[in-house]
């Protein structure tokens, strides 16, 4: 253990709060889920407990993997990866309509060992570093916007329609985050309004045509319209689900006082579908308060700093980007799953980053700050290097 530790590189403090919020996630895991096992009449939340356990323990040893990659390999992966996650999504759309009586169409299953991956998360990931790689090769050349179609747009629209069907919110979010990461990265403002434009258009027209042929896409579209509506307009009948979902949610936040009921003393987690997963941050509120509440936003806003400030200290571009961009959507996901919870925000399924249960999300969070680790332990072997390096040497070298 102790050679392990030792073996840790990069950012401690983004490290320590990393583990802050995993250890913390067992208390409302644990409360929330006695929901799920009471609804799913055998009433043993342990195994909840357990699932989450492994979930994070896999999620770690995935961080420690992946921070011992030097970051410019990532570059290379990203382009094998690519068309490796285009097939998965392919494979994911076309498996079925269910599984386990769930939307088919955003999970896979693994083989053998029987769990279920969302393939979304996976190419969210492996999209955005591509994007950093791209716009790091060609920052200091010139381009017109036919020059960066096929290279650049080309893979980010193909990712783009294969999620869109099935989960438009993540779809919805990963296109925020490209144009974000582009923008940061020098990309021509003109040329990132074209593809604004383009993107808003061609969603009206995939609404369009689905709502003109529903048979294509059963009750997706009305449940987008219908989040909207119910968001907008709080008198609308909408989606009673969701509405009561919503509910539930300000009841808890509002019961839970400054600071909260106490830990595993939720009323509405047995009342609250989703509660150990999209709405959890409401089980959080009812639990420990305004205070509770304050401290876990706190504590991505101290990543969302650190993120920037390894992002800033990279000595190359690459390095730049690729933290901003596969780091800041954690935060991005975060500060959505709040706003929905405390209805600031419409309802979109997204979890709560290393708090939430769930196997996907938790992987590819602790894949993604990995990856920004890994820029972190470069600057650290750096600053390590010249602080050992003799002034002797330094001398002689520049005579």
């Amino acid at each position: 253990m102790k050679s392990l530790i030792n073996n840790i590189k990069g950012d401690k403090l983004l490290w320590a709060f990393i583990a802050i919020l995993a250890i913390f996630s067992f208390i409302p895991v644990y409360s929330a889920s006695s929901n799920l096992a009471y609804v799913g009449g055998e009433g043993n939340t342990l195994k909840f407990l357990v699932k989450h356990g492994v979930h994070l323990l896999l999620g770690f040893s995935i961080l420690y993997g992946v921070h011992r990659i030097p970051y410019r390999y990532f570059k290379g992966l990203a382009y094998i990866g690519l068309p490796v996650v285009v097939v998965l999504l392919l494979v994911t759309m076309l498996q079925g309509n269910t599984i386990g009586g769930a939307n088919a169409s955003r999970w896979i299953r693994i083989p053998v060992v029987g769990m279920t991956f969302q393939t979304s998360a996976l190419a969210s990931v492996v999209l955005l570093t591509f994007v950093a790689g791209y716009l790091a090769r060609v920052l200091e050349k010139k381009y017109s916007f036919k020059d960066s179609i096929l290279p650049l747009w080309l893979p980010v629209a193909l990712v783009l329609i294969l999620i869109l069907p099935a989960n438009f919110s993540t779809a919805a979010i990963l296109f925020v985050m490209v144009a974000t990461l582009v923008f940061v990265g020098g990309y021509p403002l003109k040329y990132l309004c074209v593809i604004i434009l383009i993107g808003i258009v061609s969603l009206a027209m995939f609404v369009l045509v689905n709502k003109a042929f529903p048979d294509l896409m059963p009750n997706r579209i009305d449940t987008w319209i219908s989040r909207v509506e119910s968001f907008m307009d709080k008198d609308s009948v909408g989606n009673k689900t969701e509405k009561y979902q919503i509910e539930r949610a300000k009841i808890a936040i509002a019961t839970g006082g400054v600071f909260g009921k106490g830990p595993g003393k939720s009323e509405q987690r047995n009342l609250l579908p989703q509660s150990s997963s999209d709405f959890i941050y409401a089980i959080v509120v009812e639990e420990f308060g305004l205070l509770g509440a304050f401290v876990v936003l706190f504590v991505y806003l101290v990543m969302l700093w650190r993120i920037l400030v390894i992002s800033h200290k990279s000595t190359d571009v690459y390095g730049k980007l690729l933290a901003i961009g596969v780091g800041l959507p954690i935060i991005f996901q975060a500060f959505i799953n709040m706003a929905v919870a405390v209805e600031l925000f419409p309802v979109t399924g997204q979890t709560l980053p290393l708090i939430s249960s769930g196997g996907s999300s938790i992987w590819m969070t602790c894949l993604a700050l990995g990856i920004v680790i890994s820029v972190s332990a470069k600057q650290e072997l750096k600053a390590k290097e010249a602080a050992d390096l003799n002034p002797l040497d330094i001398l002689s070298e520049t005579i």
